[in-house]
């Protein structure tokens, strides 16, 4: 059983609030990457999609949406309400392939990468990357460092760049915090917007 597994069973999904709170700012995020994304916009990867809150949200722009997370409670909830143009797998982001998923043109990771170990940060990299069509996009937000590290993990720009080397990174900026009580808001929430290399 996985730390999430527990957090679900025993009802402590504080990201649940956090997705709740950021969803504009979120949809703002998926707009610009919707934006710049040539039609046809093809199939996109919700990495660590817990229940499925982010999932949706990439079908209603237009592409063919999966969502992925190692819970399988999680996913059972997913799919209970998954709409048209989404599926949920049970699937462990650092070895993709072993879920016969196929490619992605985009990828969106809300707060799973900030979840994981660095060697598993290191295999997530790798495994997305052999999951990416190329010139595919990675949105990722992540929370960062702060002296709360046994309570909520936090990611450097250092750490993207490291797991991702084979891409390229296009930017990083602020995430919202509004509505946000503590510890969550000295988080320092981040997007980071990058894209794979030829």
């Amino acid at each position: 059983m996985t730390r999430y597994d527990r957090f679900y069973r025993l009802g402590i999904t504080p990201w649940e609030r956090y997705a709740e709170v950021s969803r504009a700012s979120t949809g703002t995020q998926l707009d610009r990457e919707r934006a710049v994304t040539p039609e046809p916009l093809g199939r996109a990867l919700d990495l660590g999609c817990g229940r499925g809150r982010h999932t949706p949200e990439l079908a209603r722009r237009g592409w063919t949406a999966v969502g992925v997370d190692l819970v399988p409670r999680a996913i059972e909830a997913a799919r209970a309400q998954a709409g048209v143009g989404v599926t949920y797998a049970v699937a462990d982001v650092t070895d993709l392939a072993a879920a016969d998923l196929g490619t992605f043109g985009f990828f969106l990771d809300i707060g799973c990468f900030q979840g994981l170990g660095r060697e598993q940060r290191t295999a997530m990299g790798e495994s997305v990357t052999r999951s990416a069509e190329p010139g595919a996009r990675l949105l990722m937000l992540a929370f960062g460092r702060t002296r709360l590290r046994r309570l909520l993990e936090g990611v450097t720009q250092a750490d993207v760049e490291h797991a991702f080397p084979r891409w390229e990174l296009l930017g990083t900026e602020p995430a919202a915090t509004a509505g946000l009580g503590w510890p969550m808001n000295r988080t320092a929430p981040r997007w980071f917007r990058l894209r794979l290399r030829g």
